[in-house]
């Protein structure tokens, strides 16, 4: 669910996994674009939504897009990514971070994560590299930042692009520096579970002037900048409208209250669910993780699993989600398995994982619901041997 329901709040029938935080200026931002006429690609809630956003990511330049998945592919065409070039990937991940290298015709490179952060493993990018390796597509999977300084490391040594599909983890810091400042390139999502919001939407940031200067032509249809209706070469129509602009901007006009409600959220979950033998959502003493999703991991054999405490969140009226299945799993991605590859560690998370409700506007009690129901389901279904709880520092 993505729109708020009637009668959110304490009390309610259902909690969603999901839903905007729209109590900002978006509709006063929307009514003045319709006013003045500014409802297309162009006008001043675009450049104003770029320029802010650019900042918040600590870059010099923001290009807005139409979705978070074309904003992946933009920036993989930028690198002239293409056909006979390898992409590598983490296996734990939305489809469209493979599905923007398939896009150019390149071959995503499936690499298992860590347990540590649930980003791609660096010690496996290293040994995953070719001759036709080209980039490193980093996930900052579900709100946390991955590993980078590692990763930035094996790219200058091999001469590599660093992208980071940063489509969850807007206003997440890693070592104290925002995501989105840490690669060539950087991809953010503003669909209507994200962060913030533009209901459909997307970024690429980038610090080099050459990449953006590349981007902002391939995203307007390869035309010459200088030369109205001239096209260079062939280019896309990813262009973000003014309307969605405005929304953005009043949401990054509460970025930062949002965050902070999610991040409290996060803490209460840990508090309520400690001792429960799940694994619970990390934060790593080098991250401050923004908590998109909070998730835990359900133990190996646990007799409840992960489709029973589901059933029973769902008969609670608690929506849940499996974590995103590993790829290696899914049909579109079978073959890009290399022979004698193992996933454990995406494969585990898959198994067991499940996000629970997550959205900025949840209230102390819906939490509170959640966790006395999943507490309800553990008590009468225990396991004799509940594995450890992951590390929650912060």
């Amino acid at each position: 669910m993505l729109a708020r329901e009637p009668g959110a709040g304490p009390g309610r029938s259902r909690i969603p996994l999901a839903e905007p935080d729209l109590g900002g200026n978006e509709l006063l931002y929307l009514r003045e674009c319709v006013e003045s006429g500014w409802i297309s690609s162009i006008g001043p809630f675009v450049s104003r939504f770029e320029a802010e956003l650019a900042k918040r990511a600590g870059a010099r330049h923001a290009l807005s897009t139409a979705n978070g998945t074309v904003a992946l592919h933009l920036a993989l065409a930028a690198l002239g990514i293409g056909p006979g070039d390898e992409v590598l990937v983490p296996d734990l991940t939305f489809a469209a971070t493979a599905n923007a290298v398939l896009y150019c015709g390149a071959t995503p490179v499936l690499v298992d994560v860590r347990e540590e952060d649930w980003g791609i493993d660096p010690a496996l990018v290293e040994a995953a590299i070719t001759p036709r390796t080209r980039a490193i597509l980093a996930v900052h999977l579900y709100g946390h930042p991955c590993d980078i300084d590692p990763l930035a490391a094996i790219a200058r040594r091999h001469g590599l692009a660093l992208v980071e599909d940063a489509a969850e983890s807007l206003a997440a810091l890693y070592k104290r520096r925002p995501v989105g400042s840490l690669g060539d390139i950087a991809c953010f999502s503003f669909y209507g579970n994200k962060i913030i919001t533009t209901g459909e939407g997307g970024a690429c940031v980038t610090s080099r002037d050459d990449l953006f200067e590349r981007m902002g032509r391939l995203r307007d249809h390869g035309m010459n900048k200088a030369r109205r209706y001239w096209h260079d070469e062939v280019g896309f129509n990813y262009r973000m409208t003014s309307l969605q602009a405005a929304v953005g901007v009043a949401q990054l006009e509460r970025l930062d209250e949002i965050v902070a409600v999610k991040r409290r959220n996060a803490a209460r979950y840990r508090e309520g669910l400690a001792g429960t033998g799940l694994e619970l959502s990390v934060e790593r003493e080098w991250a401050r993780s923004v908590f998109w999703m909070f998730n835990v991991v359900l133990p190996e054999g646990a007799p409840l699993g992960r489709a029973g405490l589901s059933e029973r969140l769902d008969r609670a009226g608690i929506d849940s989600r499996q974590v995103f299945y590993p790829l290696h799993l899914m049909p579109p991605y079978r073959h890009l398995v290399r022979p004698g590859q193992s996933f454990p560690v995406a494969d585990r998370l898959g198994e067991g994982g499940l996000s629970l409700p997550s959205a900025s506007v949840l209230t102390e009690a819906d939490i509170d619901r959640v966790i006395a129901t999943i507490a309800q389901a553990i008590q009468e279904t225990p396991w004799e041997t509940p594995r450890s709880a992951a590390i929650t520092t912060s």
